[in-house]
């Protein structure tokens, strides 16, 4: 019974986090509730990078109205509060300072600077703390977060289009239009989610894409072309949006308008690029093609979810085929119109403490 009413409150605090998708990283999603007497008294969430933690809010929200039954609550976080100084005060003390007698976590923090320290806190202050309730699902909340900080990277997700009989794109120079302006609104709103969006070369010039968010609100992406050469024409669109662009090339280059060149080595291009992005605490890339590209990452086994957006009805009697994944494994499909959305992950990349 008390397993299920932690489960509960702690689903509410997986609601609650997601309000902050794509305002909060580099720092991970977090929501909180405080419960006196089977009864939220207060709730909140990590809003925006740099500003009040979810714990911060909750105790604030219950302030208002119940702050004398604050010290006889339990507070539910989906990840474990933090116990240092960073841009904000450490939440451990904050639930300290309160007499919050018990806490419930969703999972522990991997983060080098917290990693167990704010449980260790709050116990030694004589709180009890409640852990391995709903853990996998707190982790999987917070995926980018914790493939970042584990295997220093980058949380990877390709997404392409494709007809009914996969194929991707056209022979020539024309671009082939397969989804439907409801599953346009989709991906912009995928690209608001994610820390930057990744296209190579060909796709740049050929498509010519301003790869932005216009149709949905929040952030927009860093943009990220993959250029062996680095030869881009300067009057792609990509370039006249006012922010850099940074282009991974083999070759050196020079900065000039908006293009910020990045040099890899040609041997070791992926994961020395991932490695760079890391570096620039870039903790997700949503990666849009062209093939040539998705291929390298499925072939590398470097990609951790997969969209793939398919057109039931139409087929092509020619183009380029999609790309095939390789150990992949299906958690979603929907459909929009004449648009089937199916999501994978792959069953061999995943960070320690996920269910693989």
């Amino acid at each position: 019974m008390e397993h299920t009413v932690h489960s509960n409150y702690l689903r509410r605090c997986f609601q609650l986090a997601q309000l902050g998708a794509g305002n909060v990283a580099p720092n991970p999603m977090v929501g909180a509730v405080l419960v006196f007497d089977d009864k939220i008294i207060g709730e909140g969430y990590h809003q925006r990078y740099g500003e009040a933690h979810a714990e911060v809010h909750c105790i604030n929200n219950a302030l208002k109205s119940h702050p004398d039954l604050i010290c006889h609550s339990t507070l539910y976080v989906s990840l474990e509060p933090c116990s240092h100084f960073g841009k904000t005060p450490p939440c451990a003390d904050l639930i300290i300072q309160h007499r919050i007698p018990k806490v419930v976590i969703g999972c522990r923090d991997s983060f080098e600077a917290v990693n167990g320290r704010g449980v260790e806190r709050l116990r030694n202050a004589g709180v009890a703390v409640v852990e391995h309730i709903l853990e996998q699902e707190a982790m999987a909340l917070n995926k980018r977060f914790f493939t970042f900080h584990q295997l220093k990277r980058p949380y990877i997700i390709l997404k392409w289009a494709q007809t009914k009989n996969n194929v991707i794109g056209s022979n020539d120079d024309e671009r082939l239009l397969i989804t439907s302006a409801v599953t346009n609104r989709l991906v912009h709103q995928w690209r608001t989610e994610e820390a930057a969006i990744m296209v190579g070369a060909k796709t740049a010039v050929k498509d010519d894409p301003l790869l932005d968010n216009r149709n949905w609100y929040g952030n927009p992406p860093v943009k990220i072309i993959v250029s062996a050469s680095g030869n881009l024409p300067g009057h792609l669109k990509l370039f006249q949006s006012g922010a850099p662009v940074l282009v991974f090339t083999t070759q050196q280059g020079k900065d000039e308008g908006q293009k910020r060149f990045i040099k890899v080595a040609a041997s070791d291009f992926l994961d020395a690029m991932l490695r760079e992005l890391h570096q620039l605490q870039l903790q997700s890339v949503l990666v849009e093609g062209g093939a040539q590209l998705l291929k390298s990452f499925i072939d590398a086994g470097l990609w951790d979810e997969a969209r793939v957006i398919t057109h039931t009805t139409m087929v092509a009697a020619s183009g380029v085929q999609a790309p095939r994944l390789h150990n992949e494994a299906l958690l979603q499909t929907e459909i929009f119109l004449t648009d089937e959305v199916a999501i994978y992950k792959n069953n061999t990349n995943h960070f320690i403490g996920s269910d693989g």
